[in-house]
């Protein structure tokens, strides 16, 4: 296999290596005291601090007072917990005792959660509180190689036990422990001797669009190099108590945001954690310098701006409007120069400084990964200083590939390698990387695994991407996602999805079409934006969804939609046929991933006979204007 080997390009960043996770801890230590390290959510606007150094004393006795349990190295550990203070603690005492921790998804089915304790063969399982015990107890009967089950949080709980188990406290397995530590202090240096940087530090069952979740097998370096040589990249990172600050509200059984809190760890930021519902009071109690999202909820306050552009009367809106098109003419990468630069500097004053206070007005940059993000979003939020990092990875990388520096950063781009990591481009268009981010393997699958890493150590990624000239990375779609029509030709439908996504009355979109002449896509309405424009319309509001999606002016507004996604794609892309499905995506009902893309072949399978009739009921099926369809 030939092809040229993207590197990280000179003075964006420095490979870090040879760490345990459990180095990252006490390096930061040593370093720094944060007083506010953790902020843990206890009520509205409200949160409870750990300090650095209080986090790291309260592992080490979590790590001895699980031992002291009968837990021994090598042992799995699942985590059903909320992503907060007490999973931090829950993970790092298990790396310490050199335990492999399993996270589960709170969202993911009964099913699921079984499969995941059962294939890892799980010894514990780390509950964070009595209603995530409540759910997840009815499952343990048939899981025999749980043996222990433990608690964080013990408020309402009044059971001792549960299907026949002792329940196991925080407080006392740290009262253990730290009665353990005292009789012998040298046990914590004993423990940190017995780690290896190539160890395996947690098991992370992917949830996948598409078949049974797989286990990623990640060692400590593999993560501890990835969070501590992305982090190096930014360049003006303020490390300590009195430099950044970080909002987190994305699940830490995701690699992405666990990854993260490694890289936060390591330089003692401080770290709030909140979730996606209270995001925006968190925004503006915290007034985060940072924190990382995915492109969806960048997605839904881009459209918001843009309803209210729509909607903004008299001389106030006509300024919105008028610093709105700046930023979209707004282009990362070249520097905006005379009357375009003093008409933004005057848009500033205006309009955008009010869009950076709705995200606290201390946002120094934000985070995004997980999805695409389309050029137009990125291009429009630095424009009114509100710089947008895009990256790119997978679990099995880490997750970090590639992303966007702060003074390196291009719209449509997941940026350029890191330090250390190779990337190339394959013969067919799929991205392959290789390097110390690559994971170990697949969990009790080697043939799986030998699939995706080749002999020559390349991951393949299912990615299909190429490289700009300046050597930034463009995703254009999901190798298995590319369909070919019957005509023959290939469709990629991700940018289709993209541009349709990105208006307001659009919660999401799928795009279809596989073995059939022309391009078709099920539109998923966002219900509020929705009936305002039904208001705006002087329809009935109040009629249920699935008959509002029937309105004609309805239908009409979303052909608009179709037509502009359909603006400069090739003729067989363009979408001939939609259809308005009244139903809300989600991640409880299995419809959405945990980082908001739609599940294809759940789908697929579900609308079947919608999608077959979109074009069976088509009047021509060569016909070249967009056409909709009802439910």
């Amino acid at each position: 296999m030939t092809g040229r080997i993207y590197t990280a390009p000179p003075d964006t960043g420095i490979p870090v290596r040879g760490k345990t996770l459990v180095d990252v801890l006490y390096e930061a230590r040593a370093r720094y005291d944060n007083p506010h390290f953790l902020n843990q959510p206890v009520g509205p606007g409200e949160w409870r601090s750990l300090s650095l150094h209080d986090f790291a004393d309260q592992a080490e006795a979590l790590a001895l007072g699980l031992q002291a349990l009968g837990l021994v190295r090598g042992d799995r550990v699942a985590l059903f917990m909320e992503s907060d203070t007490w999973f931090c603690l829950a993970d790092m005492a298990c790396l310490l005792a050199g335990l492999v921790d399993v996270p589960i998804y709170l969202t993911h089915a009964p099913e699921s959660i079984h499969y995941v304790i059962a294939h890892a063969g799980a010894r514990a399982v780390v509950v964070s509180n009595r209603e995530l015990l409540e759910r997840i107890a009815p499952l343990l009967g048939n899981l025999p190689d749980v043996q222990f089950v433990v608690v964080a949080e013990a408020v309402g709980l009044e059971a001792k036990q549960v299907e026949g188990r002792p329940l196991h406290l925080f407080d006392a397995l740290i009262e253990e422990g730290r009665r353990l530590r005292a009789a012998a202090p040298e046990t914590i240096a004993h423990l940190r001797a017995q780690l290896r940087p190539g160890d395996l530090a947690t098991i992370i069952y992917t949830s996948g669009t598409t078949g049974q979740p797989k286990g990623v097998m990640l060692s400590h370096e593999n993560i501890s190099f990835n969070a501590l040589t992305s982090f190096s990249g930014i360049k003006h990172y303020r490390p300590g108590p009195d430099g950044e600050v970080a909002l987190s509200f994305l699940p830490l059984t995701h690699i992405f945001a666990r990854t993260l809190f490694y890289g936060y760890l390591y330089h003692a930021t401080s770290v709030y954690f909140t979730t996606p519902d209270a995001l925006r009071e968190a925004l503006l109690q915290v007034r985060p310098t940072t924190f990382a999202t995915v492109p969806r909820v960048i997605e839904k306050i881009y459209s918001a701006l843009v309803e209210r552009a729509a909607t903004m009367a008299g001389l106030k809106g006509r300024i919105f409007r008028w610093a709105l098109a700046l930023a979209q003419r707004y282009e990362l990468g070249r520097e905006p120069r005379g009357l375009y630069r003093l008409q933004l500097a005057i848009a500033d004053r205006l309009v955008y400084r009010k869009w950076r206070a709705a995200f606290g007005g201390r946002i120094g940059f934000l985070i995004a990964g997980g999805a695409a993000l389309a050029a137009e979003l990125a291009n429009v939020f630095a424009a009114a200083g509100i710089p947008i990092l895009q990256g790119y990875g997978l679990t099995e990388s880490s997750p970090v590939i590639t992303y966007n520096r702060p003074e390196l950063n291009r719209a449509g781009t997941v940026g350029v390698p890191i330090p250390g990591v190779e990337v190339k481009i394959a013969e067919d268009g799929e991205i392959l990387t290789r390097g110390p981010h690559v994971m170990l393997g697949y969990y009790k699958d080697p043939e799986r695994t030998s699939e995706v890493i080749d002999e020559a150590g390349w991951l393949h990624t299912g990615d299909i991407g190429y490289f700009t000239d300046e050597g930034f990375l463009v995703i254009t779609d999901r190798k298995k996602d590319l369909f070919k029509l019957s005509t023959g030709k290939y469709v990629m439908p991700q940018p289709l999805e993209q541009r349709l996504s990105a208006d307001p009355l659009v919660a999401q979109a799928l795009v279809v079409g596989p073995g059939y002449k022309f391009t078709a896509a099920l539109i998923f309405p966002e219900e509020e934006a929705l009936r305002k424009l039904a208001k705006k319309l002087g329809l009935d509001v109040n009629q249920p969804l699935e008959v509002l999606v029937r309105e004609p002016k309805i239908v009409a507004a979303y052909q608009q939609i179709v037509d502009r996604a359909n603006a400069g794609m090739d003729p067989w892309e363009k979408i001939k046929r939609f259809l308005l499905v009244p139903e809300h995506l989600s991640i409880e009902a299995g419809t959405l991933t945990p980082t908001l893309k739609v599940r294809r072949s759940v789908l697929y399978k579900k609308y079947e006979a919608q999608i077959r009739a979109l074009y069976e009921h088509a009047e021509s099926e060569s016909q070249e204007e967009p056409s909709p369809s009802t439910f």
